[in-house]
C-alpha cells in the first residue's frame, strides 16, 4: 500500500514528520483531505486542526493559518505557530 510522506512545520521547529495514509486540513476552499497519488496542491489553510491518520493512529495539530503543498506523495504543511498535544 502507497502511502504519504509527510511534514508539519512550525515557524521555529519541526512538529512531526513520517509516514501517513491520509491528511486532512481546513483551506480557504473548504475541508481538503490528501491520500496517496493525490495530484499536486498549493493550499492556504485557515485555522483549524490538521489531521494526519498513520497506521498506529491518528496525529492531530492546531495550526493559525499557513501553506500546504502536495508532490508526489509528498506533503509539506507549514504554518506560523502549531499547537500539537504532548506525546505520552
Amino acid at each position: 500500500m502507497s502511502s504519504l510522506n509527510v511534514e508539519l512545520v512550525a515557524a521555529d521547529r519541526k512538529v512531526w514528520s513520517g509516514e501517513a495514509t491520509m491528511v486532512r486540513a481546513r483551506s480557504t476552499e473548504g475541508e481538503i483531505g490528501i491520500m496517496p497519488g493525490h495530484t499536486p496542491l498549493l493550499g492556504v489553510l485557515v485555522e483549524g486542526d490538521v489531521v494526519i491518520h498513520t497506521e498506529g493512529g491518528d496525529q492531530t495539530a492546531t495550526v493559525d493559518g499557513g501553506f500546504l503543498s502536495v508532490d508526489h506523495d509528498n506533503v509539506t504543511i507549514v504554518a506560523e505557530t502549531v499547537q500539537a498535544p504532548a506525546k505520552a
